[in-house]
């Protein structure tokens, strides 16, 4: 008896239904960047000392992604347990979000960077688990349509991030921050929706590949190398876009026009990373992750030799396209990595995995943000070999993606990988 086909309507409203959810919750990081300046200064913390928060907060991701993807994959067990204990924590993040702006006038220091602690630990709830059901429900063939459409969202908030800031510059942050909570606390409440529709949806009968002839294997080495290319992937978008992104295009525009130029990368992100989902669906995560390093790689390396803003501005597009191609790609790979062909969703990893994905991620950020404290991009030397470390980072990336794609016939896990 053949398996039920997916019923795509369906799914791809799940799907949107995340790109809205990952919208929102990437706005608040938006907004709270944006004003964290300003709601600092105003508890006395010196100018110097944001980007330490910053830095704290990353290394609170790290943790807290790859501890509540560990807890997701244990929640997930009873259907509807995971979104509800989603919701809660949701609402303690945004909670601790809203009162942010209020706490900054009281210029108590410590319930300010109490309040920021527990909305950083708290809001990491919203990135792997969700992401997680879909290695648990959804057929495997339809796990890059998902995971683009909720990477879009993500793609949309980058764009919208330059314009929030000339646009929110001189606004009272209780706004921002109250909108900003009530929004994405009011979208995460469907969260139950989604569970429900994807566990009792027919199309989870196609979520487990066959299995391999060539006996069990380690998945262990794979899934090291795999990460291993995240870290690099991550460092070479971070350098790539926050740091050489802005002075390459000054070389051929003036200040404000930012504002209409770096959403370009995100634009290329958003519309880039939907049509190539059926690559990935055909040829796998791990050889479009690679691919799309290399693509990346090629266009980082035109963007540095752009002789005008029309060939950069081309070259940064392609980068975002890349960029989103890899993404999603990478969480196709890790619930492919996370699950288990038996069938045994109680020794299933989608969660761990994909928490881990977004904890390296986080890593990647912080090393940025170190360049910047430590000022090392402001050396000359450094600053020479900063400029090549994306094409580097992402080439790199790509030979352990063909390495592991060597092996996807080892193993039934890596055979959708």
């Amino acid at each position: 008896m053949e398996p039920a086909k997916p019923d795509a309507p369906h799914q791809t409203r799940i799907g949107l239904y995340l790109a809205f959810l990952q919208l929102f919750f990437t706005l608040t990081w938006t907004v709270y960047v944006i004003f964290l300046p300003k709601l600092a200064a105003q508890v006395g913390i010196r100018p110097q000392a944001v980007i330490v928060i910053l830095m704290l907060d990353q290394v609170i991701f790290a943790f807290m992604d790859w501890l509540m993807g560990r807890l997701a994959d244990r929640w997930a067990l009873v259907v509807g347990r995971l979104s509800r204990i989603v919701a809660v924590t949701t609402g303690v993040s945004c909670a601790a979000f809203l009162l942010l702006p209020f706490v900054a006038p009281t210029g108590s220091e410590a319930l300010f960077l109490g309040l920021t602690i527990l909305w950083s630990a708290s809001s990491s709830v919203l990135r792997a688990p969700p992401l997680a059901l879909l290695g648990k429900y959804a057929s495997r063939n339809s796990v890059p349509w998902l995971a683009s459409l909720s990477m879009f969202g993500i793609g949309v908030a980058g764009a919208l991030g330059p314009f929030l800031t000339v646009a929110l510059r001189e606004t009272d942050p209780r706004l921002p921050f109250a909108l900003a909570s009530i929004s994405l606390l009011m979208v995460t409440l469907g969260l139950g929706w989604a569970e429900r529709n994807l566990a009792n949806a027919p199309a989870q009968t196609e979520a487990t590949p066959p299995p391999s002839t060539s006996g069990n294997v380690d998945n262990r080495s794979p899934l090291a190398l795999f990460l291993i290319a995240i870290v690099l992937l991550g460092l070479g978008f971070q350098i790539h876009f926050s740091l050489n992104a802005a002075p390459l295009f000054l070389k051929f525009a003036k200040p404000p026009e930012l504002e209409q130029l770096m959403p370009v990368f995100w634009i290329g992100f958003s519309l880039l990373m939907l049509p190539t989902t059926f690559l990935t669906q055909r040829y796998g995560g791990l050889c479009i992750m690679a691919a799309g390093s290399v693509v990346g790689a090629q266009a980082a390396f035109i963007a540095l030799h752009a002789s005008n803003l029309t060939v950069l501005s081309a070259a940064q597009f392609i980068a975002g396209g890349a960029w989103g191609c890899v993404m999603m790609s990478a969480v196709t790979v890790a619930l492919a990595l996370g699950h288990n062909n038996s069938g045994d969703s109680k020794s299933s990893n989608e969660g761990i995995v994909t928490g881990a994905l977004f904890s390296l991620l986080a890593i990647a950020t912080f090393a940025r943000m170190m360049i910047v404290w430590t000022e090392l991009n402001k050396d000359p030397t450094f600053a020479t070999i900063q400029l090549w470390l994306p094409v580097a980072a992402w080439m790199l990336a790509a030979g352990l993606l063909l390495a592991i794609a060597l092996r996807r016939g080892e193993g039934g896990v890596l055979q959708r990988a």
